[in-house]
């Protein structure tokens, strides 16, 4: 190969990164910061990892897609799908998220034929429901054979969007939700370590508990809020390349399953 042809194909190559690279700006630019943050937002441990794993395995969901528990459809920016269905409970007094959601369902039976769906998705909603098992089954009713379903939900995190917050799964029990369920889980992940976890805890302790005094302190609030925020995600980072990596303790639990 000559040096006009190399020259060629670097070009080439060149052109398609840029491509490339504006396509993801576009979506990482339709992405709220609260759910894409930067290193001094109190939850940027748990959340850059979240947007990390979700980027990775959205491109396996496709044609008519769920998204259970939708809220705002902070991630739909990162699905390339026929059709995106954003589905929740309406909960007593609850009007933040209604604009967002296309249908609502009554917390036991989703309002769709079997076999509708040729994807779910639903992040951070599992620890929300009560009853489960029995969710997991009407979301298996309503997705097609070898439709892929992608979930994420806590492991370790405070409570949250009280009192609506049920339970806490382990890796070993949310493989087994889906596997006893007719599932065939294809990956699963954890998201941070032990290092990650602490952390994360601590700065989540600290902004609601500590830098609440400076309330009526706005700017002192303010610089703290930085100075806390970052100075301990950066010593997670660090420390999480330094440390022994264990993860007996982490944050999330990320899963992709496909109906059998």
């Amino acid at each position: 190969m000559n040096y006009v042809s190399l020259m060629g194909l670097h070009c080439l190559f060149l052109e398609n990164y840029q491509v490339l690279k504006r396509g993801m700006s576009h979506i990482i630019s339709n992405i709220s910061k609260e759910f894409n943050p930067d290193i001094t937002h109190p939850l940027y441990l748990i959340r850059s990892e979240l947007f990390r794993k979700i980027s990775t395995y959205a491109p396996h969901l496709k044609g008519r897609m769920m998204d259970f528990g939708c809220g705002l459809k902070p991630y739909a920016a990162l699905f390339t799908v026929d059709e995106y269905i954003g589905v929740d409970y309406q909960a007593e007094g609850e009007t933040y998220h209604q604009d967002k959601v296309d249908v609502f369902y009554d917390g036991k039976t989703l309002p769709f034929p079997d076999n509708h769906f040729d994807s779910i998705f639903s992040s951070e909603v599992f620890e929300h429901i009560f009853n489960l098992p029995e969710i997991v089954l009407e979301l298996k009713r309503v997705l097609k054979p070898g439709g892929k379903i992608l979930i994420t939900c806590p492991f370790a995190f405070g409570e949250h969007e009280v009192p609506s917050d049920y339970a806490r799964y382990t890796s070993f029990a949310i493989k087994h939700m889906f596997v006893s369920n007719g599932f065939n889980v294809l990956a699963y992940e954890k998201t941070g370590g032990n290092i990650e976890a602490i952390t994360q805890l601590r700065i989540v302790y600290w902004n609601l508990h500590i830098l609440s005094f400076f309330k009526n302190i706005p700017l002192l609030r303010s610089v703290l809020r930085i100075f806390v925020f970052t100075s301990n995600n950066l010593m997670a980072l660090i420390l999480g390349k330094i440390l022994p990596r264990r993860q007996d303790l982490y944050l999330n639990n990320v899963l992709m399953a496909e109906k059998k």
